[in-house]
């Protein structure tokens, strides 16, 4: 194996690792969105908000090593970021 296909099956790992764990936060908002029902809940909100940072945390990592894209790196979190503020102002219209 080339080291530039070690770098691409790299590339391809982390990109996957990541889109998994930003597959978790969205399954997270998904269920709260499905149990717009339950009031507002901080610890909740907390939880999705550590998800949310450690992701970014890792996906940053990824960039500097080189692993993924910038691009790639924030379109994942745009999509996540979005899908949060959407469940955000949901929860905010049902108080």
């Amino acid at each position: 194996m080339s080291s530039s296909d070690l770098l691409l099956s790299l590339s391809q790992k982390a990109f996957l690792l990541l889109q998994e764990d930003a597959d978790k936060i969205e399954k997270l908002i998904e269920v709260q969105m499905e149990n717009l029902t339950t009031r507002k809940c901080p610890l909740y909100e907390e939880v999705l908000d550590t998800q949310m940072y450690g992701l970014s945390r890792e996906i940053d990592f990824a960039i500097r090593a080189e692993l993924v894209s910038e691009i790639t790196g924030k379109q994942i979190l745009i999509k996540l970021e979005r899908n949060l503020a959407e469940l955000y102002e949901a929860l905010s219209r049902k108080e």
